[in-house]
């Protein structure tokens, strides 16, 4: 019986998809907003035909693992290297500012010194998966603008999974200890990536060059197993995946590969957010409406301009920053994992879970409009902005 549900939430969600994403086009809206409004329809508030889309948004993390992994792919590590010493101070003092801002907000609203604290800290973070969706091929792999992004977004990752590693269990732990065993943990992976791919993996792309799907399977296998290792030894599958791609991009045959992955990852993130909507409760979310709508708008305003003056204080020209201020000006598919983990611990109540999951999906709508209607972007409905 589970077998033949599973069918039909993908025969749902997949047709729906394109009904609503045909709808949404014609409207000149952007095409993500509709697999949301899909799953808002779609899910338990909604008409209720999908009951429990949880299973979905676990099926689903698939395409972010996916996404981290060719993101990873099209960075060399020494071009790496080079980005994160240029953003480290950028992204740290922006986080700050954010977190206390939010918290403050949060404290007029009403909650607790620490739902407030977690509040903040949960919203400081911008997506990756909405922020790298947006922005077009070309310039993810080619351009400045793609490379900025996704050194920013990177280590706002490594804060996230060392704040949620510090909510789901390490409150009792040394958190220098913490932090310490986070980054050797990371370098460790790192180095035994690089030498696997290096002594093994190359090697079996040149002994089996002409087999295409066996070389499509075994850079499908490589990146998951990078990702399945990490979440063993306590980071993260994205993390891991990251790593893996990174390590694999001195391989000869990796942007063919990363090509490849493309439909395969752009599957997954249409589950992905689907899910998003479907989990999002419009009746519960009227106990913290002004609230949300108020923190939301904050972000959406805020960020762009407080990462704009950052990356001008690293030389970067004023129109260059405001269009990465406003890439990076949504919440994250992060700050839900951090509500999720607080409020396992309890550390927050319900309300508090509901105001950042209200903010998340508010932001996703308002940063996307704000990016398609004015930047360049894959999904956009006019041909103007339309850049694949």
């Amino acid at each position: 019986m589970g077998f033949q549900n599973i069918i039909f939430e993908f025969v749902l969600i997949f047709a729906g998809a394109a009904i609503f994403a045909t709808i949404f086009l014609y409207l000149k809206q952007p095409v993500i907003l509709a697999y949301i409004a899909l799953g808002i329809a779609a899910g338990p508030w909604g008409a209720g035909v999908i009951e429990q889309p949880e299973h979905i948004e676990k099926l689903s993390h698939v395409g972010v693992i996916l996404l981290l992994y060719l993101l990873g792919i099209n960075l060399k590590p020494d071009r790496l290297y080079h980005l994160f010493s240029k953003t480290a101070v950028v992204t740290l003092l922006t986080s700050l500012i954010f977190l206390i801002a939010v918290t403050s907000a949060a404290l007029v609203f009403g909650f607790s010194f620490i739902e407030s604290i977690i509040i903040g800290a949960a919203l400081m973070f911008s997506s990756t998966i909405v922020s790298l969706k947006l922005i077009p091929t070309t310039a993810l792999h080619h351009k400045h603008t793609g490379e900025m992004m996704t050194s920013v977004l990177l280590m706002q990752d490594v804060i996230a999974i060392l704040l949620i590693v510090m909510l789901s269990g390490g409150q009792g732990d040394d958190v220098t200890m913490t932090i310490a065993l986070l980054f050797i943990k990371l370098i460790v992976l790192a180095v035994v990536a690089y030498g696997t791919v290096k002594y093994v993996i190359n090697n079996l792309f040149m002994r089996f060059d002409s087999i295409q799907e066996y070389a499509f399977l075994l850079a499908l296998g490589w990146g998951l197993l990078g990702a399945g290792v990490a979440e063993a030894i306590g980071l993260s599958y994205e993390m891991g995946a990251f790593i893996a791609g990174v390590a694999f991009a001195s391989s000869p045959v990796s942007m063919v590969i990363a090509e490849q992955l493309k439909p395969l990852r752009d599957f997954f993130l249409i589950l992905f957010f689907f899910s998003i909507g479907a989990q999002f409760n419009i009746l519960v979310t009227q106990q913290v409406l002004l609230a949300g709508i108020s923190i939301a708008l904050l972000i959406v305003i805020m960020k762009p301009l407080v990462f704009k003056q950052g990356f001008q204080l690293i030389g970067e020209s004023k129109n260059f920053s405001m269009e990465l201020g406003a890439r990076l000006g949504q919440g994250s598919e992060f700050s839900l994992l951090v509500s999720y983990s607080a409020l396992s611990a309890g550390l927050i109540e319900l309300r508090a879970s509901y105001l950042i999951q209200m903010v998340v999906i508010v932001t996703f709508v308002l940063s996307t409009y704000w990016v398609v209607y004015r930047y360049r972007t894959p999904i956009s409905s006019s041909d103007r902005n339309r850049m694949d």
